[in-house]
């Protein structure tokens, strides 16, 4: 008998437990319908670069500048965003370098705080760059 009431009281919470998730999972989903907007691109559309072509429903490959050919020129569709193409909008591009692991150096501008801290029994010198 009591084996058998272990069962029904563990039974009990993980249905319990289930409905919780179930409910939060659609109350997230509920939010993110209500967020979200389907993002559609055509060729030749311009999102600050061009779009080559559709790959799927949502990954497009991209026209790249020379300096980013590092990177792969597929992005999914909710990394773009529309542009409306001006003449009079002038872009100044910098000549970002990215490394092979896709990482950019940026150097620092300013200092702006310092401060020395103890840490797990050692002393740590912490220092906010701008």
């Amino acid at each position: 008998m009591g084996k058998q009431y272990l069962w029904d009281q563990t039974t009990q919470k993980v249905r319990m437990a289930r409905d919780k998730m179930q409910a939060s999972q659609s109350r997230q989903k509920a939010y993110a319908d209500r967020r979200r907007r389907p993002l559609e691109f055509a060729t030749e559309d311009h999102v600050f670069l061009r779009i080559l072509r559709r790959i799927g429903p949502v990954a497009y490959e991209i026209a790249l500048p020379p300096q980013l050919a590092n990177l792969h020129p597929v992005f999914h569709v909710s990394q773009l965003r529309k542009y409306v193409f001006d003449l009079t909008h002038v872009l100044e591009v910098e000549d970002i370098q990215i490394k092979e692991d896709l990482t950019v150096e940026v150097p620092p501008i300013a200092l702006d705080d310092s401060k020395v801290e103890e840490c797990r029994g050692k002393i740590v010198s912490l220092v906010k760059v701008i």
